[in-house]
């Protein structure tokens, strides 16, 4: 019998941050992170991905709202979860295949990460799909958990850690002690909220219908939470309600700051949600370890000021939040045997 350490002499694990926006992926012996938009482009009325496959990620995102009717652009994860089968096992198999070139003799373990309040039914799904798409062995690990263990909190130690993690379909907010989440909130309320509150504000102030991507831009440009020392502004495209013509528009961070009100709002309500019903025991530590942010969310300007008024704790931006989960993934793999504690599920479940 062939044991898995010999068998790693010859495939590349990784960990895998299967995100709604985003799929980050971390490989063993490498430091780098590959990141991709997780966006697949298929010919109209088929899974058939262009381009021999490899029309994923920021080949596909090009061709988002400009394709023409024979091309549909898709992003596979609604959510946090699968909203298609076919086409996310076929993204995966293209993040496989990237990082793991068919030289090699073995296919990679992979643990992915998932929100952690997506059902049994929707863990199989993404069981399944990263089989299929050519995972030797899947484990699934709490965004929550991968994400504190990214950031290096002490998630396995008796002491109280709380996470935010902000993504583009949903945040986590997580209480965590002795590789277990004490206490969890998830809404599916996050960075892609943002972006259609922002082109709603478009629409309701300015009559101006502006896309999705240039919703983002401005969000990354000119948003903030909180009120800045100077106020940023950005020009903003897009086509006039009453006139039906294409017209720019002056946007600044006041403005973004007035759309994103509603879910920040949501958000702070999670937080708060999870602080009641936290033990005491855990919210007495929290007053010394504070709130850890994670996720692309948590670049927002100023959303750690808001979150630090709201709950009266200090509040941390980790470093590299949008590589936490991925990373945390790596570091599972890295030590597997000493952390299988804190996985959700593996083969031997299945």
């Amino acid at each position: 019998m062939i044991h898995d350490w010999l068998i790693g002499l010859f495939s590349k694990d990784m960990g895998v941050d299967l995100g709604t926006a985003n799929t980050l992926v971390c490989v063993t012996g490498r430091d780098e992170i590959i990141s991709e938009p997780s966006v697949v482009a298929v010919k109209k009325g088929t899974n058939k991905v262009l381009m021999n496959g490899e029309a994923v990620g920021n080949r596909a995102k090009e061709m988002g709202e400009k394709a023409p009717p024979s091309i549909q652009v898709i992003r596979p994860l609604k959510d946090g979860v699968i909203a298609d089968f076919d086409i996310t096992e076929a993204m995966l198999r293209y993040f496989i295949r990237k990082v793991h070139n068919r030289h090699r003799l073995f296919n990679p373990r992979v643990v992915i990460a998932i929100p952690s309040g997506i059902t049994p039914v929707e863990k199989r799904a993404v069981f399944n799909s990263a089989q299929r798409a050519g995972a030797r062995k899947v484990f699934l690990i709490e965004e929550p958990k991968a994400a504190g263990i990214g950031a290096g909190l002490p998630i396995t130690e008796p002491v109280g850690s709380m996470i935010v993690d902000i993504g583009g379909g949903t945040t986590e907010v997580a209480v965590m002690s002795l590789g277990g989440v004490v206490n969890a909130v998830s809404i599916r309320v996050a960075g892609d909220e943002m972006d259609l509150a922002i082109i709603e504000y478009c629409k309701r102030k300015f009559s101006l219908d502006i896309g999705h991507r240039s919703a983002e831009r401005v969000k990354l440009e000119v948003g903030s939470a909180y009120p800045l020392d100077v106020e940023l502004r950005t020009i903003v495209k897009g086509r006039d309600l009453a006139t039906g013509l294409p017209r720019a528009q002056e946007l600044g961070s006041e403005d973004v700051r007035e759309a994103l009100e509603g879910p920040i709002e949501a958000m702070c309500e999670a937080i708060l949600q999870t602080l009641d019903q936290t033990p005491p025991e855990l919210a007495a530590d929290l007053v010394d370890l504070g709130i850890t942010l994670t996720g692309g969310g948590a670049l927002l300007r100023g959303l750690d000021k808001v979150i630090d008024e709201r709950t009266h704790l200090s509040v941390v931006i980790a470093d590299d939040p949008l590589g936490c989960v991925a990373r945390g993934t790596r570091e599972v793999l890295l030590h597997l045997d000493r952390m299988k504690s804190v996985l959700e599920s593996g083969d031997d479940e299945y």
